[in-house]
């Protein structure tokens, strides 16, 4: 194949790792990331075009007849940019927004759940305030209300107390703190146990498992503190064991897949759940359209050999089981933020000691929220950087991320240090 040229849709530390995979394909890819970030620069050339820009991004398409476009993030599936892209004659790697509604809609994903006997929590749909305070009494505290639409990873609320709920649901359904997703919500019952990641590949009708991860979600140690977009993540996770892999395929991803066939929806992409490990088995949290960030930042480096074929099958709708093999270890992503996040914070602060961690062994270092001021590396956003590592164990990857995570600085900076802990503690 002579030189590919491949569209990132996206910024983040996500699209940077896909960016770092496919740079080290053997087809030698050119590659365009829209919009990048300071990370991204040095993989491809960065387009000024927002990932929500879809006619912008069509346009440029068009003309530049990319071999393939790579979506990274949920918002520009679930506005239909692949429908847009398939329907004037480009290749995509990503579901149609049919499909991407799996994870823009709680109350549309819960249905396909329901539908095809995936094992899931009870809820129900409300689109009144009054009525979702009256059934969350009817539950049995802690329980959980969900905003609907997409909300950045923020739209999930635990309560532990019935106070909390109805504070959740009228922040929600009253307040708007999620603008319109928030207008509808699903009040659900709280699922005890670990949580995984498990992401796989699919072209409509056959799918293949990625390798397992586990995402840490709130901003503190020891999983205290509001919910972030994910704060680390590390790869495999010793809790999905053997055991466990054909009842996830058989129990979640089969049965999903063939209830949309059922809708007339092909879904072609990544399909990601979130799953609660239950004394009861696997239960589907949640299902995302796309590579789970940072979970991606933790798998990708463990993919052996190149990732393009793998991605072309699924646009083809080819996949096979050789498309896709892992190198034997460990890899653990640490999420370093910006002061404040997950609420207000502040932009445009030097980074410095990037260059310095990125020599030490087996580690990378993920742009997340960066970009590029007269020629140095300054924070952009919320999640600024993924440090990771990878190691022949846990342990050892563990090490090596914080080594590389303590020679870089930048005002405010915060990150957790007890990635992996539920893996090394057990």
């Amino acid at each position: 194949m002579k030189s590919p040229l491949i569209l990132i849709v996206g910024g983040g530390g996500r699209e940077h790792a896909i960016a770092w995979k496919l740079k080290q394909d053997s087809s030698a890819p050119r590659l365009v990331c829209a919009p990048g970030n300071a990370g991204t620069a040095e993989l491809a050339e960065n387009l000024p075009l927002a990932a929500t820009d879809i006619d912008g991004l069509l346009a440029w398409a068009v003309e530049h007849k990319p071999y393939l476009t790579v979506v990274g993030p949920e918002a520009p599936l679930c506005a239909g940019l692949a429908d847009r892209f398939r329907a004037a004659g480009l290749r995509v790697f990503g579901p149609d927004r049919a499909a991407a509604q799996l994870e823009g809609s709680k109350v549309f994903s819960k249905d396909v759940m329901v539908k095809a006997g995936v094992p899931t929590a009870k809820a129900e749909s409300f689109s009144e305030p009054g009525a979702a305070r009256a059934y969350a009494r009817s539950l049995r505290p802690p329980l959980v209300v969900k905003a609907d639409g997409l909300a950045a990873g923020k739209g999930v609320l635990i309560c532990r107390s019935l106070p909390e709920a109805e504070n959740a649901i009228d922040e929600a359904m009253v307040r708007g703190a999620f603008g319109a997703s928030g207008a509808q919500v699903l009040v659900e019952e709280y699922l005890d146990g670990e949580e995984a990641s498990i992401l796989a590949l699919t072209d409509g009708e056959r799918l293949v498992m990625l390798a397992s991860a586990q995402d840490h979600k709130r901003i503190f140690d020891r999983d205290e503190g509001p919910n972030t977009g994910g704060m680390g993540a590390y790869s495999p996770a010793p809790v999905v064991t053997p055991d466990l892999w054909p009842t996830i395929r058989s129990k979640v991803f089969e049965p999903t897949l063939l209830e949309l066939r059922k809708r007339g929806i092909v879904y072609r992409g990544v399909l990601y759940a979130g799953l609660m490990l239950t004394r009861y088995g696997p239960q589907v949290l949640e299902f995302n359209c796309r590579f789970g960030d940072p979970e991606t930042q933790a798998i990708l480096p463990r993919w052996e050999g190149d990732i393009l074929p793998a991605l072309d099958a699924c646009a083809d709708g080819a996949l096979r089981d050789e498309c896709v093999r892992w190198v034997d270890g460990a890899c653990v992503c640490v999420v370093m933020s910006a002061g404040g996040y997950p609420g207000p914070f502040k932009k445009g602060d030097p980074i410095y000691g990037l260059k310095d961690a990125a020599r030490l062994p087996g580690v990378t270092v993920f742009h997340a929220g960066t970009r590029l001021e007269g020629g140095h590396v300054v924070t952009d956003g919320g999640r600024v950087l993924g440090v990771t590592a990878t190691g022949e164990g846990l342990r050892q990857a563990v090490t090596r991320v914080y080594d590389a995570a303590a020679r870089i600085r930048f005002a405010g900076a915060h990150y957790r240090k007890d990635i992996a802990w539920r893996a090394l503690s057990a």
